[in-house]
């Protein structure tokens, strides 16, 4: 899907409360929900398992994780809205922000990456569109977001915060240029980051007040569980934690239920990413 101009269209069909809501709760901060579950990964794994020997060498589960949301999004547009100029919107495209390291070293520089998914990707062409992002960073390649923040870097900081107020300004009437919001890592559809490359459970990782991702999602590493059965037998499983900090203006609770029941289904039993959705659904007028 080509990314269109516009990064998306005003939501004018909703209910009274969800168009006050972004005037009651006027930033990210004070919308914040926290969201936690527990999922059972024994049949992702073997499913990571037949990728890796289809010749996908490194796909894990942060593969499973994407693709079993922008699947979702496909199913449930209202995850993908954002707010603006407190109005809520429909994003045109799914975007996901991540941030990687060269190296698993302290001193080691950080790149931010966004990548653009199709809202029909299958869990390959997710591996093969981001794969191919990470390894262009890895070996040695800036993107266009480390060059912009080397350039802010050197700017004085009495300018830069002036610098960064006039942004927001023009974020909030929606004046900002595509170009930029395409380049920004704080708009977007989700960002996400794996504690297990750290060995650590997940964080709930914070939401930016600048920019409009309204989804912040932390996985951990996984661990065996033995599950009681009601035979009085015991089953070893994997399990998985993650959680979320969310933009409660978004959607509603109902609507945040769909996305995460249909959100674990896929990442315990990922068999369907591996076809095309029958349809995509497109968000209310």
């Amino acid at each position: 899907m080509g990314v269109r101009q516009k990064e998306g269209r005003r939501i004018k069909g909703l209910c009274p409360m969800n168009q006050v809501a972004p005037f009651i709760m006027k930033t990210r901060g004070d919308a914040t929900n926290y969201y936690a579950d527990r999922m059972d990964i024994t049949r992702t794994e073997q499913y990571i398992r037949g990728k890796k020997e289809e010749g996908l060498a490194d796909f894990s589960l942060m593969y499973v994780i994407l693709a079993a949301y922008v699947r979702t999004v496909a199913q449930h547009p209202h995850i993908n809205r954002f707010i603006r100029g407190q109005r809520i919107y429909a994003r045109n495209c799914i975007e996901v922000m991540l941030t990687i390291k060269n190296e698993m070293t302290v001193n080691a520089p950080e790149t931010v990456l966004k990548v653009i998914f199709p809202p029909d990707a299958t869990a390959t062409e997710v591996y093969t569109i981001l794969n191919s992002e990470i390894q262009k960073a890895r070996s040695g390649g800036n993107t266009d977001f480390d060059g912009v923040a080397r350039f802010l870097g050197h700017i004085p900081r009495v300018l830069l915060r002036v610098g960064v107020g006039s942004l927001n300004f023009l974020d909030y009437f929606g004046w900002l240029p595509r170009r930029l919001t395409k380049l920004s890592p704080f708009h977007g559809s989700m960002a996400i980051t794996s504690m297990g490359s750290l060995r650590l459970h997940p964080i709930y990782h914070h939401l930016y007040n600048f920019g409009n991702i309204p989804v912040f999602c932390a996985f951990g590493s996984s661990y065996p569980v033995n599950i009681l059965q009601s035979n009085g037998g015991v089953v070893k499983k994997k399990y998985v934690d993650l959680k979320f900090t969310l933009d409660e203006r978004i959607t509603d609770g109902y609507g945040y239920a769909d996305v995460f029941h249909s959100l674990k289904r896929l990442i315990q039993n990922p068999a369907p990413l591996d076809e095309r959705p029958e349809r995509i659904l497109q968000d209310i007028d």
